[in-house]
């Protein structure tokens, strides 16, 4: 039985036929769910010339234009929620609470929200100095804007990316993840249908091995204004350096190495359910996730007793273990927790044992304690059921160890004393900092984005949109 292909979308048209395709494969069974197509560079040059050909006329689109598709577009991915949600599922192994109930909702909620600020976008009338002569400052769109999206949460990335770029006035082109390309056409797709015109949005998927030529191709082009990025720190330097060499902006929300700072007077149960859904939740793969436990010497014992109760009554003999998206991850994180038990760390519950399976890729959530600051599961980004403890004396200790990560995306602080939190949270070098909540937090009204090897810039909230506006002044004498 042959598979279903994933198609390319250029100038309107969805190309079920390039040069090329790849195979899609399932973490839940280890074979392909369908296949995807898969773009040349010649194929990318014409994404962009699509979208520079379409510019001119969505630039001058009126705001209440703009706003009624991106709202369509949102009530047709509300009604195709569990079809998308299901995507995702054979995609990259989310369970239907990380994508029918978190991921895929909260993209539409972006989605409407980023609709509604678009009549907002507007410049202003500064006073100059010299008399008879008048200014005002104007915002208006970039032009193309290429967006590089990742696998593990594919209807928030691909809306913020190509709803914010839209949103502003601009065309783009959506470069989605090899691992999960459907969910990325599920967006351009429900945008089209929308109403969308031709050109405007663009989607392309590539075999991994061709991905730097397609991506460098699309950021040479002479219509290229910026690019945005989410995924690893690795990925991002080296489309940031291509960005630097051709004099293109960019916007990079890189990894996370977050820590969960546990108080002396954290309230026990917050601190531990913050903690083990910072670190559980879409299996761990999430930038956000909490990686890092920091517990004050104090209440150690408390909090350690605590949390291993919690893993073990969690823990459901029925229900398999989460499902991490492919092999090569899974591997890797082996390495990670038999390098950490080799030095000295242990499992705070149960087994550190991953069972194997040629069906699945399933890894139970280990959570580490007796970790040492030079371990690599302490330093490295996890992407994975798996978080490392280590007990500090002072909360001064705590933040000093929490920055001394080269990233700087999310934490945590626990701690019943508000004035105290607000201190530490100031001192704490990361984009966000929640309090008695976990480290995973992404909504419409929050700008989002780290600093360090986190990355730079914010998607969300006016500040996304200011992403994809240049600013003009024009001055006139009177």
């Amino acid at each position: 039985m042959s598979l279903p292909t994933v198609p390319l979308i250029i100038n309107g048209v969805e190309e079920y036929n390039p040069s090329a395709s790849f195979a899609v494969t399932s973490p839940y069974t280890n074979q392909p769910c369908w296949t995807a197509a898969a773009a040349s560079p010649a194929d990318a040059l014409r994404a962009v010339d699509s979208a520079s050909a379409a510019f001119p006329t969505w630039s001058a689109t009126k705001p209440a234009v703009r706003r009624g598709i991106l709202l369509k577009a949102a009530d047709i991915l509300e009604k195709n929620l569990e079809r998308n949600a299901g995507f995702m599922q054979a995609e990259m192994g989310a369970d239907v609470g990380a994508s029918q109930m978190f991921v895929a909702p909260l993209g539409i909620r972006m989605l409407r929200d980023l609709a509604g600020r678009i009549a907002s976008i507007c410049g202003s009338v500064p006073v100059v100095e010299d008399e008879g002569q008048s200014a005002m400052v104007i915002k208006e769109p970039m032009g193309v804007i290429l967006g590089i999206v990742p696998w593990n949460a594919p209807y928030v990335f691909g809306i913020r990316s190509a709803a914010c770029a839209l949103a502003a006035g601009n065309t783009t082109i959506l470069k989605s993840s090899e691992q999960t390309p459907r969910c990325y056409w599920a967006i351009v797709q429900a945008l089209h249908e929308a109403g969308l015109p031709a050109g405007c949005l663009n989607l392309i998927s590539c075999r991994p091995q061709d991905a730097p030529e397609v991506v460098n191709t699309m950021i040479e082009h002479p219509a290229m204004r910026k690019v945005n990025f989410t995924g690893s720190t690795v990925v991002g330097r080296k489309i940031a350096r291509a960005c630097g060499e051709n004099l293109k902006p960019c916007l990079m929300e890189l990894g996370g190495k977050n820590s969960a700072i546990v108080c002396a007077d954290a309230n026990i149960e917050t601190a531990v359910k913050g903690v083990l859904a910072g670190a559980l939740l879409n299996s761990g793969q999430i930038c956000m996730s909490t990686d890092r436990i920091l517990v004050h010497a104090d209440i150690a014992p408390t909090f350690m007793a605590a949390l291993k109760t919690a893993l073990t009554t969690s823990a459901d003999p029925a229900s398999p273990p989460p499902t991490l998206v492919n092999q090569a991850s899974k591997t890797r994180v082996e390495r990670l927790i038999t390098s950490a038990l080799d030095s000295g760390a242990y499992p705070l519950s149960g087994s550190a044992e991953i069972p194997q399976s040629d069906s699945c890729v399933r890894m139970p959530p280990v959570i580490l304690g007796g970790v040492k600051e030079d371990m690599a599961v302490w330093q490295e980004e996890n992407f994975a059921s798996l978080a490392a403890c280590m007990v500090v004396g002072s909360d001064k200790e705590a933040i000093r160890i929490a920055n001394s990560s080269g990233y700087g995306l999310s934490a945590s602080v626990f701690t019943e004393d508000l004035r105290k939190a607000f201190g530490m949270a100031r001192k704490i070098q990361s984009g966000a900092v929640h309090i008695n909540s976990m480290t995973i937090q992404d909504e419409p009204a929050l700008p989002h984005g780290g600093v360090k090897a986190s990355g730079w810039g914010r998607f969300n909230t006016e500040m996304g949109l200011e992403e994809f506006l240049v600013t003009k002044s024009v001055t006139w004498m009177d």
